[in-house]
C-alpha cells in the first residue's frame, strides 16, 4: 500500500493541475444499506478542536493514533524526513491534559513508527522498522517503547504492517511470515502466527481491523476475514490506488476508504477520493462530499457502526474535511481553520467518552521542512 509517509506527488496549490475524474455516485445504494441495517442517525456534536502538540524535528508527521481511554493515548510517526532522506522515529503520548514527546532515541532506527494500538486496560503496542530493514514489534513499558520478541523477528520474508487490539486483551498484527501473507496474534506473554492466506501469491495486507464482536479483518491490496479459516472478499484495485482504512460492520456491510491517482496526468496531479461499500455481493462507489483529495482513515462507534472518516480536501487545504455518517449518507464536517494546512493521516476513537475522537497528521503535503505535528480532538 502506498500511503501515509506523506502522500507522494501532492501539490500544495492547484494552479494548472489536471483533476481526476470524480468517483461515480452511489449515494442511494449507501443510504439503502444504512436503512436496511436499522442503524440510528449519529448526532452532530459540538466541533473539532485543535489540541497543542509538541514540536518534532522539521518535516514531522504522525501516521497512527490509539487511545486506551480519556486519560491515555499514543501517536507515532516520523520526524526529520527531507524528500527521500529518511528521518527518525517519533512518538508522543497523552496524559489526560497534554501531549508530550516520548524519548525513543534508544531505538536507533532510520525511518518511522507506522502503527499503534491500545487496549482499555492500558496495554499498547507499536510497529517500526530498524536500520537493518527488519520490522520490529514495540511494547509500551509505561515510559517509552521497547522492542519485543516475536516469531520470525529479523528473518527474511517476515513483515509487520499493521496492528489492532481485540477483546480479551489480545492484539492482532497484519503482515508476512515465511514469505506468506498472514496474521499474527498475541499479548505480553507470547505471539503466534495464524495459518497463512491460502493463495501463496496473496499480497501482504497493509492493515488489520478487529470489530467490537471480535471479528478480525486484514485489508490493503487484499481484503480477508480470519475466524480460524480465511474468507477472501473479491477486490479489484484501481490504477495507482491505495486503501487507507476498512470498517467491517457486518459480512454484507463493509466500508473502504483511500485514494487513487488513475492513469496518466501531469506531475503534481492530486488524487481522487476513494469511498466504497460492500453489500455482500459487490463493491460500489459511494458519493463523497468532496472528490479531489484523499480519505485517510475510517472509524466506527462503540457498537461498530459507521461514525467518522478523516480526509484531505484538495480545494480546502487549511482545514481537515471529515465525513460523518448521518444514518443514510456521509456528510461534511469541517475541522478548525489552520494557519498553513492540515493533512490528517489517522483517526481513532477515545474509549470511555461519548463519541470522542483523535485525529493526527501534519501541516504539509510533502516530506520537507518545516512541516510539524497537528492534533485535533472531537468531543
Amino acid at each position: 500500500m502506498r500511503r501515509r509517509a506523506f502522500v507522494r506527488g501532492l501539490a500544495v496549490t492547484g494552479a494548472g493541475l489536471a483533476l481526476p475524474v470524480p468517483l461515480a455516485s452511489a449515494a442511494s445504494a449507501a443510504g439503502a444499506a444504512g436503512a436496511a441495517t436499522g442503524r440510528p442517525v449519529s448526532a452532530a456534536a459540538a466541533a473539532w478542536q485543535h489540541v497543542a502538540a509538541p514540536d518534532g524535528q522539521p518535516a514531522a508527521h504522525l501516521v497512527a493514533v490509539a487511545a486506551a481511554g480519556p486519560e491515555r493515548a499514543w501517536a507515532v510517526g516520523e520526524q526529520g524526513r527531507s524528500g527521500s532522506t529518511i528521518g527518525t522515529p517519533l512518538a508522543v503520548s497523552w496524559n489526560g491534559s497534554a501531549w508530550s514527546l516520548t524519548d525513543v532515541s534508544h531505538l536507533a532506527y532510520s525511518g518511522g513508527l507506522r502503527a499503534v494500538a491500545a487496549a482499555p486496560g492500558g496495554a499498547a503496542w507499536a510497529i517500526g522498522t530498524n536500520s537493518a530493514g527488519h520490522d520490529q514489534l514495540l511494547r509500551w513499558d509505561g515510559t517509552t517503547w521497547r522492542e519485543a520478541a516475536f516469531p520470525g523477528r529479523g528473518e527474511a520474508g517476515t513483515r509487520l504492517t499493521g496492528i489492532a487490539s481485540g477483546p480479551g486483551g489480545r492484539f492482532w498484527v497484519s503482515g508476512r511470515h515465511g514469505d506468506r501473507a498472514g496474521l499474527m496474534y498475541g499479548n505480553s506473554k507470547a505471539w503466534r502466527w495464524c495459518r497463512p492466506l491460502p493463495d501463496e501469491a496473496a499480497p501482504t495486507p497493509s492493515g488489520v481491523r478487529v470489530t467490537p464482536g471480535g471479528e478480525v479483518w486484514v485489508y490493503g491490496d487484499i481484503i480477508a476475514r480470519w475466524d480460524g479459516a480465511w474468507t477472501v472478499i473479491p477486490r479489484t484495485l484501481g490504477i495507482r490506488a491505495s486503501v487507507t482504512g476498512l470498517l467491517p460492520v457486518a459480512h454484507d456491510d463493509i466500508w473502504l476508504t483511500g485514494f487513487a491517482y488513475g492513469v496518466g496526468g501531469p506531475p503534481g496531479k492530486p488524487p481522487g477520493v476513494t469511498l466504497q461499500h460492500w453489500d455482500g455481493t459487490e463493491w460500489s462507489n459511494v458519493q463523497s462530499p468532496f472528490t479531489v483529495g484523499l480519505l485517510s482513515g475510517i472509524t466506527g462507534d462503540a457498537a461498530g457502526r459507521p461514525d467518522r472518516i478523516s480526509g484531505w480536501d484538495f480545494w480546502d487545504q487549511k482545514r481537515a474535511h471529515y465525513l460523518r455518517w448521518d444514518g443514510t449518507a456521509w456528510v461534511s464536517e469541517r475541522g478548525p481553520e489552520t494557519p498553513s494546512a492540515y493533512l490528517p493521516e489517522a483517526i481513532g476513537p477515545i474509549p470511555g467518552t461519548d463519541g470522542g475522537l483523535w485525529s493526527v497528521g501534519t501541516t504539509s503535503f510533502s516530506p520537507y521542512p518545516p512541516a510539524q505535528l497537528r492534533v485535533e480532538r472531537f468531543g
